[in-house]
């Protein structure tokens, strides 16, 4: 990726456009409750415990009868509380741009079973940690970068670098995209490939 912000032509930002507004369309205006619910009570308390990410786990449609989760479920709470709590700080964190941002949260996170690898749930940790910054990673908004010409790697750091995509992307958006949340571009990028 260069210093340059991604030139997409006109017609790809009203994919983008069109993909918003379908998935607002579609999508029940209730759907994102859960990750909204578990936000407010990260905003609270300053961190993220094991029933919230279980219900970000439903959120998602993530399996949770996996090693890694009977492992998450072996551990106390207050552990887990810690790393997202680190997380959360470093989310937060406004004098880092949202991609260093995204980084030190992913970095906070990795330790814990479940987020060693793949960006998935820590996205979700990290988007409810900090609803205004972070954007949720999956393999269907990667696969709509690579639609309209945006190259992500599968690399270590990968979280980050798709932070530092939607940054650029909203930086260079048209006036009508430019006043989108991370979240909205997000959504737009899931729904691309719907």
């Amino acid at each position: 990726m260069t210093d340059q912000p991604p030139a997409l032509a006109p017609e790809q930002w009203q994919r983008l456009a069109a993909a918003h507004q379908a998935y607002t369309d579609t999508v029940s205006p209730y759907y994102d409750e859960t990750l909204q619910e578990v936000a407010r009570r990260a905003c609270t308390s300053g961190s993220i415990g094991k029933a919230d990410i279980g219900a970000l786990l439903m959120w998602k449609r993530l399996r949770a009868d996996t090693p890694w989760a009977a492992e998450l479920m072996a551990l106390a709470d207050t552990d887990v509380r810690r790393a997202t709590a680190a997380a959360t700080t470093a989310a937060r964190d406004t004098t880092l741009s949202r991609s260093a941002a995204a980084q030190a949260g992913r970095a906070a996170l990795a330790h814990l079973p479940g987020f060693r690898t793949g960006d998935a749930l820590a996205s979700a940790v990290l988007t409810a940690a900090a609803p205004d910054r972070m954007a949720i990673y999956d393999r269907r908004a990667h696969s709509a970068l690579r639609t309209i010409g945006i190259t992500l790697r599968h690399a270590p750091g990968r979280y980050s670098r798709y932070i530092e995509i939607i940054d650029r992307l909203l930086a260079a958006a048209p006036a009508s995209i430019r006043t989108w949340t991370p979240r909205d571009m997000d959504t737009a990028l899931y729904w691309m490939t719907a």
